[in-house]
């Protein structure tokens, strides 16, 4: 789970996941919606593809991205979980004896 929240922790990587939600997209795609250099944006790639939260396809020459939704949803689900939020109670002796 610390790879997916080091993974969110960047603004950059964040807005490719926004990208992505609306559909797979290629990496010269991608990289056309920021100002920073090819490596830069292939670094950002491999830290999103190091937590699974993107999967990369490879299609002659490009490279297709595809968002990993549900990598994201059970990080967040487990986020959220450790707080108590939305985990169940556990029931007191009284509600178990019924």
């Amino acid at each position: 789970m610390s790879q997916v929240f080091k993974a969110l922790s960047d603004p950059t990587r964040r807005q490719v996941l926004q990208l992505l939600r609306e559909g797979p997209l290629s990496a010269g795609e991608l990289s056309g919606h920021f100002d920073v250099s090819k490596p830069t944006m292939s670094a950002h790639f491999s830290v999103l593809k190091e937590a699974d939260l993107i999967h990369a396809e490879k299609t002659g020459k490009s490279v297709i991205y595809h968002l990993k939704l549900s990598v994201l949803e059970e990080a967040l689900l487990g986020f959220v979980h450790s707080f108590g939020v939305g985990a169940e109670k556990p029931k007191s002796k009284k509600e178990r004896a019924r």
